[in-house]
């Protein structure tokens, strides 16, 4: 039996970054809200998740992000690390209330100057800072107004990117529009289940509708204050697979990843929303005014994928408008993360070419990959090597989709730190590095000295 490990130990070590070409980014990503903390500090106003996690029983054990990582105050050691492992991107959102604190008017020029120190550490350490324009954080005072129901956010939108295009577009080259926009807008407008924690049909489809819109115009915003940029968008998205070859179970998986793979990516590629596969997309034309078809478009000069997992479906007459529920990995017998995802590498392979295959879609770059464990510290160390394979085995399959002919151009990990995981607060933790979150001490864990070996190798 030493044999065979043995040579399974030199395919490992065989396995490096050089097999993905010189070209290929390496990063790790973050969001704002989930690491920054200063929720209050320096004149920044509140955001829907600020008053989301206030909420009792919104997040367990009364979780919230006031405090979360204390990135707001610790960024130099956090940046420090991330040169220390070698790790050249680093993907990091922008509070649009700490920008703009009632979301329009008057900026903030304390949360301009936070943001220009990062940047400044980030080149200053050898690091390229990747910006994500949205990472879900909308300012209350939009929300009150209706938030991203109301058409209006669309030019509200516009207003926070051009600010942050004026500001930081001197040195920022690589621009992210919107951070998975399926989700903001189905876990918070139809769910409720995340900030602004609106429900229904009434909330949802508006919701979408200007959230491709802003995307679009977003893009366009920068295309115009920065023509050298490079911009692009993120979407999450799940393999899909029906439950059994029968019909309706088919039918029904074609309906959820019409849902959860395609509603955004087509209207912004032109083709509209995939109201053939997903019926329901079909009250979307209320929401529409002449010309939005073409305000829906947008060239990216990249499209970043977010895929974690895969999901198995099946047809049910007791969910309306889809007529199909998820087969909860759990039931499956399959392994699966501290999330409840199931484990299944092949996902985001499945993922890249599905998305390949859309005419005319620009670059590809995995925007986030990773995985979240019960990792413990153990005399001042974090083992966590179901991490590392986790990422080692996705890690393969986005190069087997390379070595197939797909633009894919870079991979990054979710997530450099430990931090506050949304509905599900600071109990998955996901991080290259550990995080004790009432000391705040850091400890990279054996998955981040893993990631530093591999950039190095």
């Amino acid at each position: 039996m030493k044999a065979p490990g043995k040579q399974m130990e030199l395919k490992d070590n065989l396995f490096n970054r050089a097999l993905f070409g010189d070209d290929f980014k390496w990063g790790v990503s973050t969001a704002a809200y989930q690491i920054e903390g200063g929720h209050d500090a320096h004149g920044k106003g509140p955001s829907v998740w600020d008053v989301f996690t206030a909420k009792s029983g919104a997040i367990p054990s009364g979780h919230h992000g006031n405090t979360a990582c204390d990135f707001y105050n610790t960024y130099p050691q956090d940046i420090a690390v991330l040169k220390e492992l070698g790790i050249p991107n680093f993907r990091f959102s922008l509070s649009w209330s700490r920008i703009i604190p009632a979301g329009t008017g008057e900026v903030n020029e304390h949360g301009i100057d936070f943001y220009n120190r990062v940047i400044d550490t980030c080149l200053a350490n050898g690091i390229e800072p990747w910006v994500t324009l949205y990472h879900w954080d909308l300012p209350h005072e939009l929300d009150l107004k209706g938030g991203w129901a109301n058409r209006e956010v669309v030019e509200w939108f516009k207003e926070f990117v051009q600010v942050c295009a004026k500001a930081f577009g001197d040195r920022v080259k690589y621009w992210m529009v919107m951070n998975e926009p399926m989700v903001f807008t189905g876990a918070g407008y139809f769910l409720g289940l995340h900030a602004p924690g609106k429900k229904g049909l009434n909330n949802f489809l508006p919701a979408v509708h200007h959230a491709v819109l802003a995307m679009a115009e977003g893009g366009r915003t920068l295309r115009s204050l920065l023509p050298d940029a490079q911009i692009g968008t993120t979407f999450s998205c799940s393999h899909i697979e029906p439950y059994t070859s029968g019909r309706k179970d088919v039918v029904a998986a074609r309906r959820v990843d019409a849902l959860l793979n395609r509603l955004f990516i087509e209207p912004i590629l032109g083709m509209g929303y995939p109201e053939e596969d997903l019926p329901v997309a079909k009250k979307l034309k209320k929401y529409m005014k002449p010309g939005d078809s073409g305000l829906m478009q947008f060239d990216f000069d990249f499209i970043g994928i977010q895929n974690y997992t895969r999901e198995i479906v099946k047809h049910s007459i007791f969910v309306p408008y889809l007529n199909a529920v998820l087969v909860k990995a759990e039931n499956r017998k399959v392994p699966l993360t501290a999330m409840g995802w199931e484990i299944y590498p092949p996902a985001i392979y499945h993922m890249l070419k599905k998305y390949a295959e859309y005419e005319n879609m620009p670059k590809l770059y995995i925007t986030e990959n990773g995985v979240a464990f019960p990792d413990t510290a153990v005399g001042g160390k974090v083992n966590d090597p179901e991490r590392i394979h986790y990422i080692k085995s996705h890690l393969r399959q986005v190069l087997r989709a390379k070595e197939e002919g797909v633009d894919v151009q870079g991979y990054f990990v979710w997530t450099l730190l430990d931090n506050f995981e949304w509905a599900e607060g600071y109990h998955p933790r996901f991080g290259l590095v550990h995080v004790d979150f009432e000391t705040q001490q850091r400890i990279i864990k054996s998955s981040g000295h893993w990631y530093k070996a591999f950039l190095n190798g």
